[in-house]
């Protein structure tokens, strides 16, 4: 029999003080029964001596001191997990918003998990294929990465996130695959259309949406993305199959903390945010990876909007520093009507070379890749010399590489929102338009490579 407690002593905001309080554990869950027999539920933020700070999930509106009784449950947040849960849409707290029955469960786990063991990490080394020519070519993401896409308000990250979630696989693994996809504060129309785009398309058999509107409580948000890398661990680690987990956004998820913390009266680090930010955002992150003798995989692709556009803002520059790499979108591009406005040049993946070359993507894929990268910065920096000194102060070659910048943004970044590129298609994609360039020119590619594929391509 679970203890009661009618020792309320104080309420401000969603933030309730209970005191007298025997054995209470960080995190505990507690269920308050209101005066009229209505059941809220809570979770502990802190405890000191005999005094517990619970955080109540539905707000404390009509709560009163004197008639309300609180139940510490010996337990924090569990999720029931079970292969059902493919194809449904949940809460952020994990209860199905589609009107579809609850699972039952096969078991329930701890939404905080438990930390890798360095030792028993394998590592990331294998392609894994979004269909996107600018990720796959360019910033290749690999199974186990943690790979984060920086945006801002305004891109088309969600479109981008729902075309990766449809399209992302690893080869020969089709049906070992699976996508887990948590949304953060986002409004009921952005909610709607990943529901729509994931049915539409038949992603959804193979997808799990945690969903979490702007108008849900602060503290859903924070168990949210935890909620949907519990499922993930249990699709990866124990039905060895390969995850990819996509959590958008991350900035929102950022707000809710500053909102508790500033609500605890903690004492706030840059820009207002709670000083554990990197901490708590490293416990999301580096849930994501390989063990060693295990099939099944995590790999993360957390999408964050940058405040004012500014990349030193606490959220990106803090998931910079943990995670490997990260995607940048471009506001010049998406101006220019391209999609997905992926920037090339300050984008990167880290790990892009443990998963690109023979027997993973081509053997050539390394060489055109640098070739790409260099001849597309070198048109970018003589379409801005033309701007300060006109057109006629270009060399012959300036202009061919001008143009080749035009061409690379025009058919190798831009692609339909529908189009799925392999990554072969991808990889002769670059070869013709590196086929515009003098031979000469093409410097960073082996002679055997240019003289099996680039004859290939002007023989067309």
């Amino acid at each position: 029999m679970l203890k009661e407690y009618k020792t309320i002593t104080e309420v401000a905001g969603p933030l309730m003080l209970v005191e007298q309080v025997e054995g209470v554990k960080y995190e505990e869950l507690a269920e308050i029964q209101m005066p009229d027999g209505g059941i809220r539920r809570g979770q502990v933020l802190e405890v000191s001596g005999d005094k517990a700070l619970v955080q109540i999930f539905e707000g404390s509106t009509g709560l009163d001191l004197t008639a309300t009784r609180v139940r510490f449950l010996g337990k924090g947040i569990e999720l029931p997990v079970s292969l059902d849960m493919l194809g449904r849409v949940f809460s952020g707290f994990g209860l199905p918003r589609d009107d579809g029955p609850r699972i039952i469960p096969e078991k329930r786990l701890d939404i905080n998990g438990f930390p890798i063991n360095p030792y028993a990490r394998d590592y990331p080394s294998e392609f894994i294929q979004t269909g996107i020519s600018a990720i796959d070519g360019m910033n290749t993401m690999v199974r186990g990465q943690k790979l984060p896409i920086f945006s801002a308000s305004g891109l088309p990250h969600s479109r981008l996130a729902a075309q990766i979630a449809r399209q992302a696989k690893v080869p020969g693994t089709e049906g070992r695959f699976a996508v887990v996809f948590a949304a953060m504060g986002i409004t009921f129309e952005e909610a709607d259309y990943f529901i729509n785009d994931f049915e539409r398309t038949g992603a959804i058999e193979r997808t799990i949406l945690f969903i979490n509107l702007a108008d849900d409580p602060a503290i859903e948000r924070i168990a949210t993305p935890r909620m949907a890398l519990t499922a993930a661990e249990y699709l990866a680690f124990e039905q060895d199959m390969h995850v990819v987990v996509i959590l958008t956004d991350m900035t929102n998820y950022a707000e809710a903390l500053r909102e508790i913390s500033a609500a605890r009266k903690e004492v706030p680090g840059r820009r207002g945010y709670p000083g554990y930010l990197y901490t708590d955002l490293a416990s999301i992150y580096e849930r994501a990876g390989r063990i060693r003798g295990r099939e099944g995989s995590i790999t993360q692709l957390p999408i964050l909007t940058m405040p004012e556009d500014d990349k030193t803002h606490p959220i990106p520059d803090l998931t910079g520093y943990i995670t490997e790499g990260q995607i940048i979108l471009s506001r010049e591009l998406h101006r220019k009507g391209i999609y997905p406005p992926i920037d090339v040049l300050p984008s990167l993946s880290r790990l892009k070379d443990k998963g690109i070359g023979t027997g993973k993507t081509r053997e050539d894929h390394s060489d055109t890749m640098n070739q790409l990268y260099a001849a597309y910065a070198r048109g970018k920096e003589a379409k801005e010399l033309a701007a300060i000194l006109g057109e006629a102060a270009l060399t012959e070659i300036d202009k061919q590489l001008s143009r080749f910048a035009d061409q690379f943004e025009g058919s190798y970044v831009q692609q339909g929102e529908e189009e799925e590129r392999p990554i072969t298609e991808t990889l002769d994609l670059g070869w013709r338009l590196l086929a515009a360039l003098p031979r000469a020119e093409l410097k960073r590619i082996r002679e055997e490579y240019l003289d099996k594929y680039l004859a290939a391509v002007e023989g067309e």
